[in-house]
């Protein structure tokens, strides 16, 4: 088994998340704002991942040993400097995908309150099954999910899940809508176009490459390991269908 395995198993879930039809629905720049409110949550836990994987990946604790293969820590540290220390929109300073999405948010006019309680409920040491109280199941769900792939402490399921569940699912389709409202609205959605400029540019390249030949590092010739990683990678993917069900059917918000 291999990458190619791994995604000739996953490709009908990912194809419904490619084409559902909540791109189709969001027509209003208040449909945008409500996509990003909830988006931004993946984004977020997105980042845990990478962390996540980083940590099993390499030493990040005092004193410093050398941990795993040196191919692998080279291929976690540069995906890590990417994403937690890309260029702003500007490109006069640096800023995490997170904190370029909140960015985006605001300029967007979208609420960025619950993410921010999250946030600053972690760092203030609530657990996060307390923090996820009230939130609509898709969201919670998804979450749910991520640190239960955290918490297996697998690197190849982290790294699978990472790989294969990334931000680059978003089709041209939506990125064609957002520029189109930016249009109409000018300067709304400059900074989150920015930010889907740099995933197709580095998420869906450079980053995706890397993040492949991580996996194939990982799993090796263990077909376990392999099976492993496609099953979450699966079921990853089934969760993002389920969050973005979730924002089309308007049903689920946030008490």
């Amino acid at each position: 088994m291999g990458i190619k395995d791994v995604k000739q198993q996953i490709g009908d879930v990912r194809s419904l998340i490619v084409h559902h039809p909540l791109y189709r629905h969001l027509q209003t720049i208040e449909d945008v704002r409500k996509f990003m409110e909830h988006h931004v949550f993946a984004v977020w836990d997105f980042m845990s991942l990478l962390k996540g994987l980083q940590g099993a990946l390499t030493c990040v604790s005092t004193p410093w040993v050398p941990v795993g293969s040196p191919e692998t820590r080279f291929l976690i540290n540069e995906i890590v400097t990417g994403e937690e220390s890309d260029v702003d929109a500007t490109g006069t300073m640096h800023c995490s995908h997170f904190e370029l999405y909140i960015l985006a948010m605001e300029q967007a006019g979208a609420d960025t309150s619950r993410i921010k309680n999250l946030v600053e409920g972690i760092r203030s040491g609530k657990p996060l099954s307390t923090l996820l109280e009230g939130f609509p199941p898709s969201v919670k769900g998804f979450l749910e999910f991520t640190f239960e792939v955290i918490n297996t402490g697998k690197p190849h399921i982290m790294a699978a899940v990472f790989t294969f569940g990334r931000e680059d699912l978003i089709p041209d389709m939506f990125y064609s809508l957002v520029k189109d409202l930016n249009d109409q609205f000018p300067g709304k959605f400059d900074i989150f176009i920015y930010y889907l400029e740099r995933h197709i540019e580095v998420d869906g390249d450079h980053h995706s490459k890397l993040a492949e030949k991580m996996v194939d590092e990982l799993c090796g010739s263990d077909e376990s390991k392999w099976a492993e990683s496609a099953a979450y990678a699966e079921k990853a993917l089934e969760w993002r269908n389920k969050l973005w069900n979730g924002i089309t059917a308007k049903a689920e918000i946030f008490e």
